[in-house]
C-alpha cells in the first residue's frame, strides 16, 4: 500500500494553510507554500486546485490574498483530504480493472484476496475518519499518543 506523492504533498500544502490560519488567521499564497515545502509553484497550484475542488480551502482575493481553510482544521477529516487528492487503496471497481486476460475476474464469486483488500480499506477508512487536520498540527509525540488512542478505539469497531 502506497501513499501517492500527490496525497503526501497535498496534505503538506494543506498543513501550511492551516498553520498560517492558526498563526495569523490570514491566508497564504501559492509562492509561500511553494517555498515552505520546496515544491514548484505550478505543482503547488495543481494541489491547491484539488484542495479547493474538495471544498477544503477557499481563495481570498486582493493584495493580501491567497488561500485559507474552508472550515476549521478541527472539522477537516484526513479521509476527506486524501479523498480530494487521490483514490482509495481499494474500491469496488478494482476487480474490474485487474481481470487478467478475461473480461471479468475468474474469482468474482468467492475471492479471498478481494476480502483482504476490502478489510484493509475498511480499517484505513475508519482510522482516517477519526483524525482531523487539527490533530496533525500538534507535535510528533502528542500525535503519536493521540493516534494510539484512536487505534485502540478502532479495535473496538467490528467490520460490517
Amino acid at each position: 500500500m502506497k501513499l501517492s506523492t500527490q496525497e503526501e504533498y497535498g496534505l503538506r500544502c494543506l498543513m501550511q494553510v492551516a498553520q498560517r490560519a492558526s498563526e495569523t488567521g490570514g491566508s497564504i499564497a501559492i509562492p509561500e507554500i511553494s517555498r515552505a515545502e520546496g515544491l514548484s509553484t505550478a505543482h503547488v497550484g495543481k494541489l491547491v486546485r484539488l484542495l479547493r475542488l474538495g471544498n477544503l480551502v477557499e481563495s481570498v482575493r486582493g493584495q493580501a490574498g491567497g488561500y485559507k481553510l474552508a472550515r476549521p482544521a478541527s472539522e477537516i477529516l484526513i479521509s476527506d483530504v486524501l479523498g480530494a487528492l487521490g483514490d482509495p487503496f481499494f474500491n469496488d471497481g478494482f476487480c474490474d480493472e485487474h481481470t487478467g486476460y478475461e473480461t471479468c475476474c475468474t474469482h468474482s464469486v468467492d475471492c479471498s484476496i478481494r476480502s483482504l483488500w476490502n478489510a484493509i480499506q475498511f480499517v484505513v477508512d475508519q482510522m482516517l475518519d477519526r483524525i482531523t487536520l487539527q490533530d496533525l498540527m500538534g507535535d510528533g509525540h502528542q500525535l503519536e499518543n493521540h493516534l494510539a488512542h484512536k487505534a485502540d478505539e478502532l479495535l473496538q469497531v467490528t467490520m460490517p
